[in-house]
């Protein structure tokens, strides 16, 4: 599903290149593993109730739009290029950091993970006991590696299809769509504490 970890591979694809999808897919992993860790020792019981909720949604609404206002002003300072070259020395931020980030203040993340998440891992042990939780963490984080890096490429190699103007406008758009996506995250945060 589309979301803001997709959201900002895109746009960090079209600065960056192929590897961000796996940078990016890589600290998504990392996150990943630890919540299975948790959610099978019994923490998913907790990540799902209100509180926990709130504060993730409060927490990545805060976030997201901190990162599309960062990419409006950075269209609207001039500070974006299409030149390969110039990316290479432009300031990559943390990719890594990033892909944990998004996917830990995306409410919709956690509450998968505490319901069906849940149901997947404890199908897995019953079948296999642990080994089986190893093989559904490998199997999930391989399609998440495979999906984001695959996006990334694609975005990469079709990058000089496209003008610096129409480049300024996909930024914006997909920075509308962070700041859309934290909005939604913000106001369930909201509700979530009412």
């Amino acid at each position: 599903m589309p979301g803001s970890l997709f959201t900002y591979t895109v746009d960090r694809s079209i600065r960056h290149g192929t590897k961000t999808g796996l940078i990016v897919s890589l600290g998504h992993s990392l996150l990943e593993l630890v919540l299975v860790i948790l959610i099978f020792l019994g923490a998913g019981k907790y990540l799902s109730t209100d509180m926990a909720r709130a504060v993730i949604g409060l927490i990545g609404g805060v976030v997201l739009g901190f990162l599309g206002f960062g990419m409006i002003k950075d269209v609207y300072l001039n500070k974006i290029s299409l030149d390969t070259e110039d990316n290479k020395s432009t300031k990559q931020g943390n990719m890594f950091l990033a892909g944990a980030v998004l996917s830990a203040t995306n409410p919709y993340f956690i509450i998968w993970w505490s319901a069906v998440g849940l149901t997947l891992i404890m199908n897995s042990y019953y079948a296999f006991g642990i080994t089986g939780i190893a093989i559904f963490y490998i199997g999930h984080i391989l399609a998440d590696i495979s999906w984001f890096t695959f996006v990334a490429a694609l975005i990469s190699k079709t990058r000089h299809l496209i003008n610096i103007k129409a480049y300024k406008v996909i930024i914006v758009v997909l920075a509308v769509c962070l700041i859309g996506f934290g909005v939604t995250f913000f106001a369930s945060g909201i509700r979530y504490i009412s």
